[in-house]
């Protein structure tokens, strides 16, 4: 059986990774609206990947006869100034998750549950990877500078990302 404080701390972290992924469904809106389809495409990866995020955690929580309490997930905003803007906010919450997770980590640790810790070890690393993807795309829209051509030809580019569902272990 699992920790109530722990299982009390998984929820809420499902709650926030199906929180991104409908924060990603905004985005990815944006930029459908926008005509940009590889930055469209890069979003809907990523809300693919907040599900998966979100539906490991809480297999996790079943399958350790834990009680999986799903809440209200807030609306994400919806409206966005620019490419950069969009992904200035993706950086931010990829941080404001990453620290959540750290959080989650912490609270494995107090209640001594190996397994938690292992599981979660797994979404820390992931956690890395994702900040990192985000910057690179970020990087790359400092570089160009508003200028429709370099958006265009990172349009194209986003336009190759494809999901691959993870292995959680």
């Amino acid at each position: 059986m699992m920790n109530e404080r722990l299982e009390n701390a998984f929820c809420v972290q499902i709650n926030k990774e199906l929180y991104s992924a409908y924060l990603y469904l905004s985005m990815q809106t944006y930029f459908k609206e926008m005509n940009l389809e590889g930055f469209a495409n890069w979003m809907n990866v990523q809300v693919q990947e907040e599900l998966a995020h979100a539906m490991g955690m809480y297999n996790y929580v079943l399958e350790r006869g834990g009680k999986v309490t799903l809440m209200n997930v807030e609306k994400p905003d919806d409206i966005w100034e620019s490419a950069l803007n969009v992904f200035e906010k993706v950086l931010e919450h990829e941080q404001y998750v990453t620290s959540s997770i750290n959080d989650l980590t912490s609270v494995a640790e107090e209640v001594k549950d190996r397994a938690a810790i292992s599981l979660l070890q797994w979404y820390i690393k992931e956690q890395v990877e994702e900040e990192a993807n985000v910057s690179n795309v970020l990087g790359n829209l400092k570089l160009a500078q508003n200028d429709p051509r370099a958006l265009l030809l990172l349009d194209r580019e986003l336009a190759t990302r494809t999901f691959v569902a993870p292995v959680i272990a």
